[in-house]
């Protein structure tokens, strides 16, 4: 193989949960809740899928269902799916649904899983290039430097930054030219058949991971250095 290609979110890294990312943005905000409220409004705002990363909407509101579908085709439909469906939970202040937005993007709130740094590392080494082909709104560049694994990454195809969201094999595409490697001699891992599963169509093997919390998930990536030894 020529060329591996990562998914960002729930494949190299995980974002924080729930409840974390909440406390982080009241005690940056100066507001306390009392812990039951706090551990019940947690629960809603995972219940409406507000946190991106993290799960998915149990109920989508018809009203957000349009720029749910195509939220990652730019920034400013990110932040309204998201901001949208973060606002269907009461907080102590409006302006708390913004700032809980802009936490999710700080390098604070992702962890890599444990086997990442050494996968891309060995890959490096092995001179097999990589590149990160992720369906978000925002520059996730920082995120990566942050926690030391940029130096391993040779290009990030990032939806927004296209216009075009996977499983459009077109971002699979510009990634394999980037990398200057033919798409049959490259490997898609991701957590998502739907999406990441879209790389097939151009002749990518595609190998999913489950997207798991990284306390669980200690080692998952390691196969990956088999397929391309």
């Amino acid at each position: 193989m020529a060329a591996v290609l990562f998914d960002f979110s729930g494949t190299l890294f995980r974002i924080e949960s729930t409840e974390s990312w909440l406390r982080a943005v009241l005690a940056e905000a100066g507001h306390t809740l009392p812990e039951p409220e706090l551990k019940a409004t947690a629960r809603a705002l995972e219940t409406a899928g507000a946190l991106p990363g993290g799960a998915d909407p149990v109920e989508l509101p018809a009203y957000l269902a349009g720029v749910w579908a195509v939220r990652d085709e730019s920034a400013k439909l990110h932040r309204a799916a998201y901001t949208g469906l973060s606002r269907l939970v009461p907080l102590p202040d409006p302006g708390l649904h913004d700032a809980l937005y802009e936490r999710h993007k700080t390098p604070a709130a992702w962890a890599p899983y444990p086997d990442a740094p050494e996968v891309l590392r060995t890959l490096r080494e092995r001179g097999i290039g990589v590149g990160v082909v992720s369906n978000i709104g925002w520059d996730l560049r920082p995120v990566f430097r942050e926690h030391g694994l940029d130096q391993y990454v040779d290009t990030y195809v990032l939806s927004y930054e296209h216009g075009v969201q996977k499983p459009d094999p077109r971002l699979f595409s510009v990634a394999c030219a980037a990398l200057d490697a033919d798409p049959r001699q490259v490997v898609m891992v991701g957590d998502s058949k739907e999406a990441d599963g879209g790389a097939a169509a151009l002749g990518c093997r595609v190998h999913f991971v489950d997207h798991l919390p990284v306390t669980d998930r200690p080692d998952a990536l390691l196969p990956v250095l088999n397929l391309v030894s």
